[in-house]
């Protein structure tokens, strides 16, 4: 890993891989963002794919909704090397789905904790 990038292959894109985890994955809530996780294969090297998401029924405008995601993926990027650390120790290759459920815009500080508790608890829960 090369510290606090987000790479194209670190993205989650497979519709396969997003489905199942919808289906069969695991999930919980760390307010305002939901997490829904599965052990998978990944094609690609990095341990972790990830994926973000806004609902467009609760955010009209794509403005916000690319506001809301931006601030998601920075928090993830900047918290994620202690992650990744603890997933290749534990040898696990993760799809991992961060989906915004707050009603209105929130600030970034609060977001960046939700993601810190959200990347905990996934930790606790592989």
């Amino acid at each position: 890993m090369e510290g606090f990038t987000l790479k194209k292959e670190e993205r989650l894109c497979s519709q396969k891989i997003i489905g199942e985890m919808f289906t069969s994955g695991e999930s919980f809530l760390s307010y305002p963002i939901k997490v829904v996780f599965q052990k998978t294969e990944l094609p690609g090297s990095f341990a972790v794919q990830a994926a973000f998401t806004v609902s467009k029924r609760n955010f009209k405008r794509a403005v916000k909704r690319n506001l809301l995601k931006r601030r998601m993926r920075e928090a993830y990027r900047l918290n994620k090397p202690d992650f990744y650390s603890e997933i290749a120790e534990k040898e696990l290759q993760i799809a991992i789905m961060f989906v915004y459920i707050g009603k209105d815009i929130i600030e970034y500080p609060v977001i960046e904790k939700a993601m810190i508790s959200a990347l905990k608890k996934t930790l606790a829960k592989v």
